[in-house]
């Protein structure tokens, strides 16, 4: 049996970040083989990952970067904030975004049989094998990749993530004000988050169900219930404006300025930079929404705790 070394086995761990106990049982398992030591904590891994596999990972990160004219933005699932804290972490999730960047998968399926950076392994091998070092559940929930002029925000260390995208000509992409005036779209996504980007992105069968909500209330009103069809109908309409509002980012009280609206802003920002601006579209990513987050109870997390 090879003899094994501190210096090995702090080689071992500066290759794969495992702890120096795992690095130390590798290495008698693989004789002393550096190599073979890296696949078995590889293996290990991936055993490691299938057993937290049922596990709740609703905390996490959001991240975005932009190449060139590409932008990803991303959203990984860890079980603790702790672990969205942890740099290695917060580092393979920019490796994710680099390499989606550059391979541009088409699901979340196709990036995990993409070749993680320049390593010799998968984003599935490198993912199993930081769920083995830092030994939570790591789930890479979703993804997106946009094409052209865009601007991105991160809010609260990762907790929302946004990406706009604009087509604009070269006099307001060129314009000194233009990057401030994108990353304030981008702050109103964060801040007001909606369904649709206009009024034409609505379904017709969204407004009629809302009109049809709304009529039913009016007629449910003994002093509305009364009055003339055609006075009801104006009352809808108002309250379709209303809806309007509440649900498309162009038609929202602008964030700085709620005296107009954000299309009013951009329409003004584009005759102040001598050029044309349109929002085209938005993204936006809050870490964990949609997971149901399991609750236990205190007391018998406690006594989980104490009693094994």
């Amino acid at each position: 049996m090879a003899a094994i070394t501190a210096k090995d086995v702090a080689e071992l761990r500066k290759k794969t970040g495992c702890g120096m106990m795992e690095c130390k049982k590798a290495l008698v398992e693989a004789d002393g083989d550096m190599d073979v030591a890296v696949k078995v904590l590889r293996e290990k891994g991936l055993a490691a990952a299938g057993k937290k596999a049922d596990r709740i990972a609703a905390d996490g990160l959001v991240d975005t970067v932009t190449v060139g004219d590409i932008t990803a933005i991303i959203e990984v699932n860890t079980e603790t904030d702790f672990v969205a804290k942890n740099e290695s972490f917060r580092e393979f999730v920019r490796g994710l975004l680099t390499t989606i960047a550059d391979k541009k998968p088409a699901d979340v399926a196709a990036l995990s049989a993409c070749q993680y950076l320049d390593t010799d392994m998968d984003v599935n091998a490198k993912l199993n094998e930081m769920v083995f070092t830092i030994g939570e559940k790591i789930d890479i929930r979703r993804f997106d990749i946009v094409n052209g002029t865009t601007s991105t925000y991160i809010h609260g260390n990762g907790s929302i993530g946004v990406v706009v995208s604009f087509d604009a000509d070269d006099a307001a992409k060129n314009n000194a004000g233009f990057a401030e005036f994108a990353k304030n779209i981008a702050l109103q996504v964060a801040a007001y988050p909606v369904e649709y980007l206009n009024r034409e992105a609505v379904p017709a069968s969204r407004i009629a169900e809302e009109r049809e909500i709304i009529m039913s209330q009016i007629n449910n009103d003994e002093k509305n219930a009364k009055k003339p069809e055609q006075i009801k109908e104006k009352m809808v309409d108002g309250k379709i404006g209303k809806f309007y509002e509440a649900n498309c980012l162009l038609d929202q009280a602008y964030v700085k300025d709620d005296g107009m609206s954000v299309q009013k802003y951009v329409d003004a920002s584009a005759k102040e930079f001598g050029g044309n601006i349109t929002v085209t579209g938005f993204i936006r990513y809050e870490k964990g929404e949609g997971i149901q987050k399991r609750e236990e109870n205190f007391a018998e997390e406690i006594n989980k705790m104490v009693n094994g």
